[in-house]
């Protein structure tokens, strides 16, 4: 059962909507769900709101009960990629952000270990936070003590290995409370951390990792 504490994929139309415009294309491929996108919000928008022609798989227009004459399964090629369509490349905008919940905040000693098997330990005393989000909602494991998430204007690395629900960052001296916010990836122009420093740290595409995050992960989209 899910809580308002959730990790949440929050998927932007307006995003969608101006990538696929500014690309100049016809067909846009949503095969494998949009991407993780969620094929069936990501037609409607793009059937209401463009021209354009969507090439989906057969199997999610039966699941989601999908039927307009734009829709196809065969017989046409693509030109605008996926990662195009959800800004995954220089110069779209990112349709994506991840966002998790501080569940906890606790003071750590200097020396203390982190996480499973304390593949980090503090050099320092200082204060982590308790995240939701992990490797079960599509959040690489290879990224613990590798990657930062921001929290307000801040931004707090990740510490130790990632767990399958949650992760624990550090937050130093900072303000953060439980209940707050957090952002894992998203739009740099909205202030989020870019995707980009996950694919080059995890050895997966920006696509492989929004597309594991968005099927994995309770999906909002915002209109």
């Amino acid at each position: 059962m899910s809580t308002d504490a959730d990790p949440r994929a929050r998927v932007f139309a307006t995003a969608i909507i101006a990538n696929v415009r500014a690309s100049g294309g016809s067909v846009v491929d949503v095969r494998r769900d949009a991407r993780g996108h969620g094929v069936a919000d990501v037609a409607a928008v793009l059937l209401e709101s463009t021209d354009v022609l969507l090439l989906a798989d057969s199997a999610d227009l039966a699941r989601h009960d999908l039927s307009n004459p734009r829709i196809l399964t065969s017989g046409v090629l693509p030109d605008v990629a996926p990662a195009v369509a959800f800004g995954l490349q220089p110069g779209t905008r990112p349709a994506l952000s991840l966002c998790g919940t501080v569940l906890a905040v606790k003071d750590l000693k200097a020396g203390e270990g982190v996480s499973y098997g304390y593949t980090f330990r503090t050099l320092q005393d200082t204060r982590v936070a308790l995240v939701t989000g992990g490797y079960a909602q599509g959040i690489p494991r290879s990224l613990g003590n590798r990657v930062a998430v921001g929290v307000g204007d801040a931004r707090h690395p990740i510490i130790g290995r990632i767990a399958m629900d949650v992760c624990v960052i550090d937050i130093g001296d900072a303000r953060v409370a439980r209940g707050q916010s957090v952002v894992y990836f998203g739009d740099p122009e909205d202030g989020a951390p870019a995707i980009d420093r996950w694919a080059a740290e995890s050895g997966l595409t920006a696509l492989e990792i929004v597309a594991g995050v968005g099927l994995h992960t309770r999906r909002e989209y915002v209109r």
